[in-house]
């Protein structure tokens, strides 16, 4: 069981990376790639926990990027496997996105803070050390001031893009990043492609763009996609050579996302680390 899209509280998950080791574990999985937002902060210690919990470590991140198309932006998701994390096109971008997350939480919690009783150190004591402050911490802070009852109401009302005190930050543009993660020997992979309850997403015709560029693969099994679009998704994958993935985009109890519930088939895995410059990590 090959579970290739997971998050600690390094970003917005809930659990250590180690911990999360553990869940993977427990949930009977024998390869789990940690993909926090922007980061990879979160590595060392999950490797650490390789040999004691038996599951096999893909290391990875989740880049916030951007496409526009017809004139709009389009937030994009892209997971990037077993790449030189000391690469200085990557390092340079994911630091610049850092910053323009913590800019933005402020930018946001000032905002919020004119009707709702949050401030910035509600916030900071919903995260753990290190972590990369994003709208999850914020909705966690919503939470535990009694304004909405879950990250999920809070993600669907008062965080919502459509919000008053939503603000945009940076992403890079997506294109630049497959190139980048391909040039630091990584593996770039689309992230839920299709999940449309999340906001606007790219066309097909994007994403042949992309391939071109160098995405290796689409994200098809995850629970924001239903069969039509997992269906579609092999299809487009088919006719423009891609690799097919499968993950849960677990965030321990961040989400109902349950770790394992979809995976990646191992010929695929296998492809991957074929094409990665590190290994990955077996116990």
């Amino acid at each position: 069981m090959i579970d290739l899209h997971t998050h600690s509280c390094v970003s917005d998950g809930t659990e250590t990376p180690a911990r999360l080791m553990e869940s993977a574990a427990a949930a009977g999985l024998d390869v789990v790639a940690l993909t926090d937002h922007d980061t990879t902060a979160g590595w060392d210690e999950a490797a650490a926990a390789v040999s004691r919990t038996g599951v096999a470590l893909v290391r990875g991140t989740e880049i916030s990027t951007r496409v526009v198309e017809a004139g709009s932006a389009i937030s994009v998701h892209l997971l990037a496997y077993l790449y030189d994390p000391a690469h200085p096109a990557l390092v340079a971008e994911l630091q610049r996105t850092r910053t323009a997350r913590y800019e933005r939480a402020r930018r946001m919690v000032d905002l919020l803070a004119q009707d709702h009783p949050v401030t910035w150190d509600d916030v900071v004591a919903q995260t753990h050390d290190g972590a990369t402050i994003g709208r999850p911490h914020l909705a966690d802070a919503l939470v535990a001031a009694g304004v909405v009852a879950s990250r999920d109401e809070a993600f669907a009302t008062i965080l919502h893009p459509g919000a008053r005190y939503y603000v945009p930050h940076y992403a890079p543009g997506t294109a630049e990043t497959v190139r980048a993660v391909v040039a630091a020997g990584g593996v770039p992979v689309l992230a839920h492609p299709r999940a449309g309850k999340r906001g606007r997403v790219v066309s097909e015709g994007t994403i042949a763009a992309l391939a071109d560029d160098g995405l290796a693969g689409l994200e098809a099994d995850h629970r924001d996609h239903d069969d039509a679009d997992r269906a579609r998704l092999r299809e487009v994958a088919a006719d423009l050579g891609l690799l097919v993935t499968g993950a849960s985009d677990y965030h321990g109890a961040g989400k109902l996302n349950r770790i394992g519930e979809h995976t990646t088939d191992p010929a695929v895995l296998a492809e991957i680390a074929g094409r990665g410059r590190l290994e990955i990590l077996s116990p």
